[in-house]
């Protein structure tokens, strides 16, 4: 069969041309913007891909594809688009036709929450990998532990990154409902894609929808100290419920230790411990949840949390998690993901549990649609608290530029300690101010959902400048 695929650059539908491929299919695919790292990975597995949408590129195939799978940056008025309905051409979304041709007859487990699901994803699917499950995969960043982020497996089993942003313009569910699990883990749930989603009671429904589509005899993995969680299993469940936390109360709870390592319990007994190697990335009581809500998922298929704890022995974090980019002057410069208030605290609480006392510069850019919406920018102080000073980009105009004052907003960090917080319009004067402030020790930590302009090299290089 021929597939083109349309915004075939994002992770996940990447990943889904991937798996296409390595099923035998022919694959070919279009974007906007056509660019490596992912135009590279996916010519490599000799996909072809098409700058545009143009619908020109319909008569560039000798035979008309089979199928045309559309990404949800797709909407109604895309050129291609247009012409594949006025021509009445058969098209599905990526996450049906994933359900349908790939995940239909496996054991899928999928790892849903507002956070986390990259990091939980990665971690399951390489306890799967490491015991010998050859599992499928489709995870939506680059685990450390795999060359790619996707990849059909040979075993019965198949991990994926259950995400809860809709579909496709012409189906408003949530990507998940297309999965059918038989083991869903549900990380944690707050408000977010304030894009597409009214409140968080609208993320709740589309979370039940998930839940009724587990079968009696599969499991459900729920982080038990999540107040919308429990608002979404008091809706009904019909699957056996397994909870899991810090507080002994749940089913799964762990004790900490030295080096973010924890001691995993299952129902008051210790079964496990859980020791990071120290290049693994991994930092912070949000990673020790994550992994004990990989271990509980695993332990579903027969993977003792003993032999989950060695494949966790040898886990590297997923880029863009913590990750180091670089020193200069003896001073570490971190990229990461972190985009939501609860993102930001528990990044920050990672990195301070692990560098203790010594600086950090949080260098941030809100740039989600649901900051740009304003919807959580009064959290935005809270969520800082732990770093030292605060570095934030704002851009005055064009695509990017927020609705609302970045300044205003931080303004209680600069009540706390005067200067704490600086807002910048530039990013040039934003890299001047980050390396004028730093010194030998200090640890920058970067977040952004996007690419920031290249800051971190930026930062790096002009260290490197200040050092000779």
């Amino acid at each position: 069969m021929h597939i083109h695929i349309l915004g075939i650059c994002g992770t996940f539908m990447g990943g889904i041309a991937a798996i296409a491929r390595q099923a035998g299919h022919r694959v070919t695919g279009c974007d906007a913007n056509v660019y490596p790292p992912m135009s590279t990975q996916l010519e490599a597995q000799g996909i072809e891909l098409i700058e545009g949408y143009s619908p020109d590129q319909l008569l560039q195939f000798e035979t008309m594809p089979d199928l045309f799978v559309i990404g949800n940056v797709v909407s109604r008025g895309n050129p291609l688009m247009e012409a594949i309905l006025n021509q009445g051409l058969p098209y599905t979304s990526g996450p049906q036709w994933l359900g349908e041709e790939v995940l239909f007859g496996r054991h899928v487990l999928a790892v849903a929450g507002t956070h986390g699901k990259t990091t939980t994803s990665a971690m399951l699917t390489w306890i799967l990998e490491f015991n010998q499950y050859q599992p499928g995969y489709l995870i939506g960043g680059v685990p450390l532990n795999f060359t790619m982020s996707a990849c059909l497996g040979k075993g019965k089993y198949f991990v994926i990154e259950a995400d809860e942003y809709d579909t496709a313009f012409f189906d408003k569910r949530s990507k998940f409902v297309h999965y059918r699990p038989r083991t869903a883990l549900l990380n944690n749930l707050e408000f977010d894609h304030a894009d597409i989603f009214a409140d968080l009671a609208a993320i709740e429904t589309q979370f039940h929808h998930l839940v009724r589509t587990v079968p009696s005899d599969g499991l459900l993995v729920v982080n038990g100290e999540e107040p919308a969680l429990a608002t979404v299993i008091a809706r009904g469940a019909w699957t056996p419920v397994e909870l899991f936390g810090h507080d002994t109360k749940n089913a799964w709870s762990l004790i900490s230790q030295v080096g973010d390592g924890f001691i995993v319990i299952k129902d008051s007994k210790q079964l496990a411990t859980v020791t990071w190697a120290p290049d693994s990335g991994v930092m912070g009581r949000h990673n020790q949840l994550n992994a004990l809500a990989a271990i509980a998922a695993a332990n579903h298929i027969g993977i003792s949390p003993a032999d989950a704890a060695k494949a966790l022995a040898a886990f590297k974090n997923v880029k863009r998690r913590l990750e180091t980019i670089g020193i200069a002057n003896d001073i570490t410069v971190y990229d990461d993901f972190a985009h939501h208030p609860t993102a930001i605290t528990t990044t920050l609480d990672g990195l301070r549990r692990r560098v203790g006392a010594e600086r950090i510069l949080a260098v941030l850019e809100p740039r989600s649609n649901t900051m740009k919406l304003g919807v959580m920018k009064a959290q935005l102080p809270n969520s800082l608290q732990e770093a030292d000073r605060v570095f934030a980009f704002g851009a005055s105009s064009g695509k990017e530029s927020l609705g609302w004052d970045l300044n205003e907003v931080l303004s209680p960090l600069n009540t706390k300690e005067p200067g704490m917080a600086k807002v910048f319009g530039d990013l040039g004067d934003l890299v001047k101010a980050v390396v004028k402030e730093s010194r030998p020790g200090d640890h920058i930590l970067v977040m952004s959902n996007g690419g920031f302009g290249g800051v971190h090299q930026k930062i790096l290089k002009a260290l490197e400048g200040k050092n000779e």
